[in-house]
């Protein structure tokens, strides 16, 4: 089994890591997928085909994401769509991460794996911490988010327990949960997950320390002339908001109110 993940602000990078521990599997296998989709060269290039085939030769794959307005961030859509020759045949489980609403994520990744030959096991909808920094919902003290990564882990352990038995979770992947979705969110903030964003706004407070750019999965960031430049490339992920030293980035709100990051909470 392989594990491929999106995580901008640590959230799902913790939760599967969880759920491999949990079924005992090993946390090696499992692949951030900037690490499949940057653009590299040379060494990283070689390194990046290996993954690839190691995907390729794996009859099983957990893919994991945070959820955007009932959606799968466009990345993961990129990813599913440009590399269509791995699923066929595949079985997948999916995981979603969210701040409050889930909808039916997991289904929507579930209908494009479909359209190119995979089996869905079954899904795992996943409630975190939010993490859009530059908005004041859903923010709560580090003892209340504390309280609820331990249920999302008990959650985790106890999916874990049950496909042991064979009994995969369906999260998000009912009928009921397709409506929900679709008129809960998706239809109000379609705009929002049809692409990567050119929205990402940079104030004058950027020093130019390259954190962002480094951190950024989509390679969106860059600087020039001692500042950092956005491109339109962006998966919404949040990362490069969360990491900014000086808070000069933010997207869908106009100031950063809380870095929020799985860290903060796991170590305070």
């Amino acid at each position: 089994m392989i594990g491929i993940y999106l995580s901008g602000t640590g959230n799902t990078r913790h939760i599967i890591k969880e759920f491999f521990k949990a079924l005992g599997e090993e946390e090696r296998r499992l692949i951030p997928v900037e690490a499949l989709m940057q653009k590299v060269e040379g060494d990283e290039k070689i390194r990046q085909e290996l993954l690839l085939e190691a995907v390729a030769r794996t009859n099983r794959v957990v893919l994991a994401f945070p959820t955007q307005f009932s959606n799968m961030p466009y990345l993961i859509r990129d990813f599913i769509n440009k590399h269509h020759e791995l699923w066929s045949g595949k079985e997948l489980f999916i995981i979603t991460t969210m701040g409050l609403f889930a909808g039916d994520v997991t289904g929507c990744a579930a209908r494009e794996l479909q359209k190119y030959g995979a089996d869905i096991l079954g899904g795992l909808q996943i409630q975190m911490p939010d993490a859009v920094c530059d908005s004041r919902a859903l923010k709560k003290s580090c003892t209340a988010s504390r309280e609820i990564i331990r249920k999302a882990e008990k959650r985790v352990h106890e999916a874990a327990a049950s496909i042991r038995l064979g009994v995969f979770p369906k999260e998000g992947l009912t009928t009921v949960a397709h409506i929900c979705g679709l008129f809960g969110q998706r239809l109000w903030f379609y705009n929002k997950t049809t692409g990567y964003s050119n929205r990402l706004k940079i104030s004058d407070a950027c020093v130019g320390c390259g954190l962002c750019a480094r951190n950024c999965p989509t390679g969106n960031l860059h600087i020039e002339n001692g500042r950092v430049v956005a491109g339109n490339h962006c998966t919404m992920c949040y990362r490069c908001i969360s990491h900014c030293p000086t808070q000069a980035l933010t997207l869908l709100g106009k100031k950063v109110v809380d870095q929020v990051m799985y860290e903060k909470f796991a170590t305070q």
